[in-house]
């Protein structure tokens, strides 16, 4: 499927807090901890417990949110299908859709059961 830049628009000016809670409650019901998801956010975003937390009481939307990461250098290790959208597939000019699909494919790995040691992509030499 292609991005368009509508749905970049769209996805971009949603409120970051208004999905978070679906990402845990499915974390959660698998069995994994709150204290383990923001060690992948953490890894993904750069963003600690508590600027985590500032963020979601600002209801900053995911524009904001990713403007104000440092997304990980192993980021562009993160591929597959999520959604209907191979993450590699998706064009530069979607950074904030891109974004999106690899937080979500981390999520996915992470609910699935995968080790934390291959959710956070080490680059192989």
């Amino acid at each position: 499927m292609k991005v368009t830049p509508e749905k970049n628009e769209k996805v971009a000016n949603m409120i970051f807090a208004s999905i978070y809670p679906l990402y845990w409650n499915r974390l959660e019901k698998n069995g994994r901890t709150k204290e383990e998801f923001h060690q992948v956010l953490e890894w993904f975003t750069g963003f600690n417990e508590n600027k985590l937390q500032t963020l979601l009481e600002e209801k900053v939307t995911f524009r904001e949110f990713f403007k104000e990461a440092k997304i990980h250098t192993n980021a562009h290790l993160i591929k597959g299908v999520v959604c209907g959208y191979r993450i590699e597939e998706i064009e530069d000019e979607f950074d904030v859709y891109k974004l999106c699909r690899q937080m979500e494919k981390l999520i996915d790995e992470f609910a699935n059961g995968r080790k934390m040691e291959k959710i956070l992509r080490v680059e192989k030499k």
